[in-house]
């Protein structure tokens, strides 16, 4: 859990940054940076007067979906290979495909071959993100504590209790490390799926922003998406992490 000391060190260099901000958009004077205040005067229009919130949330439904269909596939078939051998040596080839092949390549391929459309759009996340769940759950499968799994045999507990109290325990960690970077990584590459080929979203309409060198609007957007990321991670994943590995 984040305690009051640590909150309030994270709050002073955001307050930090956004000073220095402010600092740079008043000595540049460029529209190319414009100032905090600026970019939260169009959050609130584009909040309260215009479509952020209808955009926000078809990002949110996507990246959610791909989040959770990436973390299944990359759990089952990261124990599976973190567990058994021969598995892994056969997985490993298309693994190693899996984790060099360009976001770019697999965004453009789902979309010739399966259309424009949100099934594209997630599967195309998902394919990218899948590859770096497995890694990371295989690597903490093979750092498991054999010996504990021996107890367990000895005591004659089931392969259900065996593997819920005290293989999967083990493994929180890496699945905890494995969902924060599927969160961040998954969030930008659906903004590059939504940018080329979605009519909604908030790729879509940054690259609306773009094309009319709205600077301050692509700020406001961007920012309305961090702040939900955050929240996510301070109001879900840090509460659920802690509970996860409070048995240590």
């Amino acid at each position: 859990m984040v305690n009051n000391k640590t909150l309030r060190s994270r709050l002073f260099s955001l307050i930090i940054l956004c000073i220095l901000w402010q600092f740079l958009s008043v000595l540049i004077n460029s529209d190319t940076l414009p100032s905090p205040v600026n970019v939260l005067i169009s959050l609130y229009f584009h909040s309260f007067e215009d479509e952020l919130f209808y955009h926000l949330g078809i990002t949110l439904y996507r990246v959610f979906i791909a989040f959770f269909i990436a973390m299944f596939l990359g759990l089952v078939f990261g124990i599976l290979m973190g567990r058994y051998k021969e598995i892994d040596n056969k997985l490993d080839s298309l693994l190693i495909l899996g984790l060099n092949l360009p976001a770019l390549v697999t965004i453009i391929l789902c979309y010739i071959w399966f259309g424009l459309n949100d099934i594209s759009a997630i599967l195309a996340v998902v394919i990218n993100k899948v590859p770096t769940v497995i890694v990371t759950i295989r690597e903490g499968c093979k750092a498991i504590n054999y010996e504990l799994l021996e107890i367990a045999k000895i005591y004659k507990l089931s392969p259900y209790i065996t593997f819920k109290k005290i293989y999967l325990p083990q493994i929180y960690p890496y699945i905890m490390a494995s969902a924060r970077s599927g969160l961040s990584l998954i969030w930008k590459i659906v903004l590059v799926v939504e940018l080329l080929g979605q009519s909604s979203g908030i790729g879509f309409q940054l690259s609306m922003f773009f094309q009319f060198f709205d600077i301050t609007s692509i700020f406001a957007y961007s920012f309305a998406f961090i702040i939900i990321v955050l929240l996510i991670e301070f109001l879900i994943l840090q509460p659920l992490e802690y509970k996860m590995t409070k048995w240590r």
